[in-house]
């Protein structure tokens, strides 16, 4: 399995015996990074392909074929989970994880993953994300952190407004208070001469402490007439044109008609969400 370690037997060779190869194959200082730490450390429902170890600038480098071992200048012992296989804790793996994955849609996927799961908090990763001096992907790692958070959500809805106004959707309105068996609540957008409803999820609303609560709230709303669409904060920053496209259909099923003289082509030439900071 590299020049050093044996496998002993004939038989498929277990995820954990293939981390233990790869640092191992790395030398003294190596540790499982991003994703391959994650999931030494619990993470579930993720596959890696390849396993990252990372050494200290300046480390002799141990090539394999079957690892994927690197010298990182973001190397520090105190980043290091204090038991077990050495690995980075999750709140460093997860940030890694995502600076150094394959796609944006990776990296916001395995940040809520780290998260939902119960790993690390939004607030480490949060800390972690404040080290980051110069990345490609740094504004996306911060955004996603603060929807996590759920710091962002009123200024999701913001963004959302904006965006509405850009595409020449008509503008609804903010917190609305409905009351309802339980007591008043608020709903985040609301369009009521076109009977539509818009909710806004951070990532708390796939919790299961509040899964009953929205569910009972969205069909009050059904119940009393109101049509009901939500939009993801994390979907909204990846899938923009698909979420806006079904609130045009969702208006003009209430009876919006864009003005004759409006662009048209605004919609259809959309530039990638960008929400504010």
């Amino acid at each position: 399995m590299g020049d050093q370690s044996v496998c002993l037997h004939n038989s498929d060779i277990s995820d954990v015996g293939h981390q233990w190869a790869a640092v191992l194959q790395g030398g003294p200082r190596a540790c499982l990074d991003r994703e391959s730490a994650l999931v030494a450390g619990g993470l579930e429902r993720y596959d890696v392909r390849r396993h990252r170890v990372s050494v200290p600038r300046g480390a002799r480098v141990r090539r394999s074929r079957l690892y994927d071992i690197r010298q990182t200048r973001r190397w520090e012992a105190a980043d290091l989970a204090p038991s077990g296989i050495p690995r980075t804790r999750p709140d460093v793996a997860g940030v890694r994880a995502a600076l150094w994955a394959d796609s944006d849609r990776q990296a916001v996927h395995v940040l809520t993953l780290v998260v939902q799961q119960g790993l690390t908090t939004a607030e480490l990763l949060g800390t972690q994300a404040l080290r980051i001096r110069r990345d490609r992907r740094r504004r996306l790692v911060h955004e996603t952190i603060l929807d996590l958070l759920d710091g962002a959500r009123s200024l999701g809805e913001l963004d959302v407004v904006r965006e509405l106004r850009r595409r020449h959707l008509p503008v609804p309105t903010r917190q609305v208070v409905r009351k309802g068996r339980d007591g008043r609540y608020y709903l985040d957008l609301y369009w009521e001469e076109y009977a539509l409803v818009l909710e806004i999820d951070g990532i708390h609303h796939t919790w299961a402490t509040n899964v009953v609560g929205d569910a009972l709230r969205q069909n009050s709303l059904v119940i009393d007439g109101d049509r009901v669409l939500r939009m993801p904060l994390l979907g909204l920053r990846l899938e923009p044109d698909a979420f806006f496209r079904q609130v045009e259909e969702a208006l003009t099923i209430g009876g919006w008609r864009p003005a004759r003289d409006q662009p048209r082509d605004v919609i259809r030439t959309a530039q990638p969400f960008a929400p504010s900071v």
